[in-house]
């Protein structure tokens, strides 16, 4: 696993952190039962308990005292990650009410004929391909060696907001079957809210965007 720790201080007081390599299993920490989480019950999360915990100093990862710029510049990627995992939830929330509304019928027609239903899907769509192309674009620019600092921010500020708005707008669309534990965009649902937290939230794009244009 990969950790920070404070290896040293500045001289303005400062704490110096570094990047640590730990080898799995080492004796030194303990991986806690795991937390019990609302959505993302795939991803395996655990807290970690450390107790004199050593590791051999060639296990410093990259130079000593940049550890939290390191993991700044992993942010960056990360977002455009989570970017790419928000469009797939907003499509997957598009296809699966697309197909719901086609085969549920109310007052003798599906309901996907009813206008009300038919634009609250054209704006999920609409969501997601726009997402997709904030997403692409970040990829792009950090693919090719280009800046995509703001990008980044900007794909993952607008990727998982279309996924939480496109989750909500699907569950309402599946009425109380969305509700359902069975069912995917109630799975979605759950899920969708991480993504406007992990890798930074959706405040924390905003204040990078706006400094990234000077403000």
């Amino acid at each position: 696993m990969t950790l920070t720790a404070v290896t040293d201080h500045k001289p303005d007081g400062r704490k110096s952190i570094s990047s640590i390599l730990v080898e799995v299993p080492t004796s030194g920490f303990v991986v806690e039962p795991a937390y019990d989480k609302v959505g993302w019950h795939a991803s395996d999360t655990h807290p970690l308990s450390f107790s004199d915990l050593r590791v051999p100093e060639e296990n410093l990862l990259g130079e000593r005292g940049r550890g939290y710029a390191n993991f700044l510049h992993i942010l960056d990627e990360g977002r455009i990650a989570i970017a790419a995992l928000a469009v797939g939830a907003a499509q997957g929330c598009v296809d699966e009410s697309v197909t719901y509304a086609n085969q549920r019928e109310a007052f003798g027609h599906p309901i996907g004929r009813n206008q009300a239903i038919a634009f609250k899907i054209a704006e999920m769509e609409a969501r997601t391909h726009t997402a997709r192309c904030t997403y692409y674009d970040a990829a792009a620019r950090m693919l090719s060696g280009r800046p995509f600092k703001k990008e980044a921010a900007i794909a993952k500020l607008v990727a998982s907001n279309a996924a939480m708005d496109n989750a909500r707008d699907a569950t309402q669309i599946h009425g109380g079957y969305g509700f359902m534990n069975e069912s995917l965009v109630g799975r979605h649902y759950r899920d969708s809210k991480i993504l406007e937290i992990g890798e930074g939230t959706s405040e924390v794009q905003k204040i990078l965007i706006a400094r990234m244009l000077g403000l």
